[in-house]
C-alpha cells in the first residue's frame, strides 16, 4: 500500500506502488537494470524495509512480524549464500525441519525435488564443491521444498542449461496454478510472456499491463 522506497536522500527507487499479487497468478517485473526489480522483491522478502507505506500479506504487515510471514515464503536470489558445509540435501532437510514440516516422507520429497530440478548425485557432495548451475538448482529446490504459499524469484534461470530451464518453468507454472502466488524477475522476456499473466513495469511503480502473450 503506497510501498516508496529511497536510498538515502536520492529519488525514490519504488514510488508508490498499489498492487495486489493474487494467489493463483504469475507476476512479471520488467524494467532495465535499476529499475528496482530487485528492491522490490527485497521489500517483499522482509529483507529491506520501505521508506513509506505497508506490505501486507493477508492483514499481516510483512515487516512488523516477518517470521509469521517468511514461513509461507520461497525464495531464490540473484546472488546466492548458501550454507558451503552442507550439500543440498541437507539443507532441504533442514529447511523442513526448521518450518516443522519433518515427517517420515522428507527424504522421499527432498529426493524427488532435487530429481525434478535435474541436481545429479552430486546433490550429496559439500554445496561448496557446486558449480554456479548446481546452486541455482538447489536454490531453486530450497525455495519449493516447504510448499510455499509465495514464491520471490530473482533470475531464477540464471545458470541453468536447457533441460534445467524448462523443468524450472514447468515447476513455476505448476506453482501458480495450484494457487499460490509467484513474483518473478527475469531478463527472459520470452519466459516472461509465456509464465506471467501480468507484467509490472517498475520505472512507472504504477503501470500494470495485462500480459497479451500469457498462452500464445
Amino acid at each position: 500500500m503506497d510501498l516508496t522506497k529511497r536510498y538515502g536522500q536520492g529519488a525514490p527507487v519504488i514510488a508508490n506502488l498499489n498492487h495486489t499479487f493474487r494467489p493463483g497468478t504469475a507476476t512479471g517485473l520488467i524494467g532495465p537494470n535499476g529499475s528496482g526489480k530487485t528492491t522490490l522483491l527485497r521489500l517483499l522478502s522482509a529483507v529491506a524495509y520501505p521508506t513509506s507505506g505497508q506490505v501486507l500479506y493477508g492483514g499481516l504487515d510483512i515487516h512488523a512480524k516477518p517470521y509469521a510471514y517468511l514461513k509461507h515464503v520461497g525464495h531464490v536470489h540473484a546472488n546466492a549464500e548458501l550454507p558451503e558445509n552442507l550439500t543440498a540435501v541437507e539443507l532441504l532437510e533442514w529447511i523442513l525441519r526448521e518450518r516443522n514440516q519433518w515427517e517420515s516422507d522428507g527424504p522421499g520429497r527432498i529426493d524427488d525435488l532435487l530429481d525434478r530440478v535435474h541436481l545429479d548425485e552430486r546433490r550429496h557432495n559439500l554445496i561448496g564443491t557446486y558449480s554456479s548451475g548446481m546452486i541455482q538448482k538447489t536454490q531453486l529446490a530450497a525455495a519449493f521444498i516447504a510448499r510455499p504459499q509465495v514464491l520471490l524469484l530473482d533470475e531464477p534461470f540464471r545458470g541453468l542449461d536447457t533441460d534445467a530451464k524448462a523443468a524450472a518453468f514447468e515447476l513455476m507454472e505448476d506453482f501458480s496454478r495450484s494457487g499460490g502466488v509467484l513474483l518473478i524477475a527475469s531478463h527472459s522476456r520470452d519466459v516472461l510472456g509465456r509464465l506471467c499473466e501480468t507484467l509490472l513495469d517498475l520505472p512507472s511503480s504504477e503501470t500494470i499491463l495485462p500480459n497479451p502473450t500469457k498462452g500464445s
